[in-house]
């Protein structure tokens, strides 16, 4: 990876496109060139799909729900907990993390019954040994991609050490 495919990444975050005509508009880059890069990077497995970001509240699954799980310690536990997290329904995400909290989820729902499954399907997996669910009321901030959060000098010097 390059400075070029930083400012291609960079500027798909920031246009939310993967157009080859609006990312040689946004970087200057020629279009031919940036049509080669996104095929070398979805290549890498860099970037992943071309799908659209869903509004959650608007399709209805108006409910963000954050629950830490705390599981008994065993064997590549982290891997089959996860992995049985991971196929219950609602559950978006899932993250296996150091400190108290064995896994942090995040389910995003459409109603309190569905919290209620929820919570159920969570109480049928022997190796968790308890929950802690929280609502969240507002949300701040929700980047789906994390390039925005930087200036590109400071993503070369993170990225590219040799360059900046």
């Amino acid at each position: 990876m390059d400075e070029k495919d930083l400012r291609i990444l960079k500027a798909i975050g920031t246009l939310e496109s993967g157009s080859p005509d609006r990312i040689t508009e946004e970087t200057g880059i020629p279009k031919s060139t940036v049509h080669y890069r996104l095929e070398r990077l979805q290549e890498q497995g860099i970037i992943k799909n071309d799908i659209f970001d869903i509004d959650f509240e608007k399709a209805g699954l108006n409910l963000t729900l954050i629950t830490e799980v705390w599981a008994e310690y065993g064997s590549e536990y982290h891997k089959e907990v996860g992995d049985k997290l991971g196929e219950v329904p609602g559950v978006n995400e899932v993250y296996f993390t150091l400190g108290d909290t064995d896994f942090v989820l995040i389910s995003h729902l459409a109603s309190r019954s569905m919290v209620e499954d929820l919570i159920s399907e969570f109480e049928e997996i022997d190796e968790i040994s308890r929950t802690s669910s929280t609502f969240v009321i507002t949300t701040i901030k929700d980047e789906p991609n994390p390039l925005n959060d930087y200036e590109l000098e400071e993503l070369k010097a993170a990225l590219l050490p040799d360059v900046s």
